[in-house]
């Protein structure tokens, strides 16, 4: 079974029930889920987290029964550090932007796809992943 790494925006998306990406995302989360492995890591649940109280209200959102949950190999760190780099050097500016290329290294470290509704930044440091959005698939 192939795996699709979910970006934080899509579950976020569903978690505030999004007026405008809400719906979209939820149908690209049941739609990959029937055939595919939806993945997340430490990164993503991390971002879903900052607007819940408690623990267990992100595991009711994010269940192990339904995301496998992977750490961020060492080598998608490393990638995801120079792809920072080139980020930087060609005029980024923060630091903001460094969670995304944890989960765009990860998706490309592992070869999976990746689920996002933000797709600009990941195709431009990481070329050969394959990304996947609810506004793109519908």
């Amino acid at each position: 079974m192939a795996a699709v790494l979910v970006d934080s925006n899509v579950l976020i998306d569903v978690a505030t029930r999004d007026p405008r990406w809400g719906v979209r995302s939820q149908d690209a989360l049941m739609r990959l889920g029937r055939a595919n492995e939806l993945v997340i890591n430490p990164v993503i649940f991390a971002e879903v987290s900052i607007s819940f109280d408690r623990i267990e209200d992100v595991d009711g959102l994010l269940p192990p029964s339904v995301f496998r949950r992977e750490d961020v190999p060492w080598e998608a760190a490393f990638l995801a550090g120079k792809s920072f780099v080139a980020y930087r050097r060609a005029g980024g500016e923060g630091s903001s932007p460094l969670p995304d290329f944890f989960i765009g290294a990860h998706a490309a470290v592992r070869g999976y796809d990746l689920l996002t509704r933000d797709p600009r930044g990941f195709r431009q440091y990481f070329p050969t992943l394959r990304i996947v959005s609810p506004e793109t698939h519908p």
